[in-house]
């Protein structure tokens, strides 16, 4: 088991370089420009936390399920896994911003079909009303923050980095993980909101992945190296 520091600089160069250029942060860019950047970054902070925090739970629990020394190793097939995987994605990657269209694709057909479904049901208008006398309760409560919260959340679920804040958190101190993976995606999340779709257009693609891919790749030879806690 790593130390809490080092848990907390691999998960920190490892979540930041995952998340500035992934699906979420365009997302929470987009996001951002159509509603209040408060309840778009509240929702989305509170929806990566949550699945690093979850993500870093289940890789604590996996060496009390099978020994370490097999932990360490799947940990360490994942770190080629993901390295090779993101340098083949900024390989054949195109370097333009496809994925910031399609993002904005999706949450355009979603914000159209939740219009008409607006329009048909009045009486939503009258609750509404009702929840802006309860400011407190609608800044947590509100379809906006519900909306980013999910987005985020479901966006994450399985994803690249999700898995390996499960083998990072099964090799390294959990608490490291969590705390690292935590300022990374605030990092992260707070520069898409406040950057807006102008920042997340003029980030490179390519250069994200080749560095992620990178990065993973030092983390797998590194785990290799290490020495198996007995």
């Amino acid at each position: 088991m790593g130390s809490l520091l080092q848990g907390f600089t691999k998960s920190l160069a490892m979540t930041f370089l995952s998340e500035i250029g992934d699906k979420t942060f365009f997302a929470a860019a987009i996001l951002a420009m159509r509603y209040p950047r408060r309840l778009v970054l509240a929702g989305c902070l509170s929806a990566l936390i949550v699945m690093t925090i979850l993500s870093a739970t289940l890789g604590w629990a996996a060496p009390n399920l099978i020994s370490r020394k097999w932990t360490h190793h799947i940990t360490t097939l994942l770190f080629f896994g993901f390295g090779l995987w993101s340098l083949w994605d900024g390989f054949k990657e195109g370097g333009g911003s496809e994925e910031l269209a399609e993002v904005e694709a999706e949450l355009d057909s979603d914000l159209k079909k939740t219009n008409d479904q607006s329009k048909k049901d009045s009486s939503k208008i009258e609750d509404e009303q009702k929840k802006q006398k309860r400011p407190f309760l609608t800044a947590f409560f509100s379809p906006i923050f519900l909306k980013a919260f999910s987005i985020n959340f479901f966006g994450e679920w399985g994803d690249k980095s999700q898995l390996a804040t499960i083998g990072l958190a099964a090799d390294e101190n959990p608490l490291g993980v969590v705390l690292g993976g935590i300022l990374a995606q605030t990092l992260c999340t707070t520069a898409a909101v406040l950057g807006g779709k102008s920042l997340a257009s003029q980030i490179s693609e390519r250069i994200v992945a080749l560095s992620g891919g990178m990065l993973f790749i030092i983390f797998g030879i590194q785990s290799l190296l290490t020495p198996v806690d007995a």
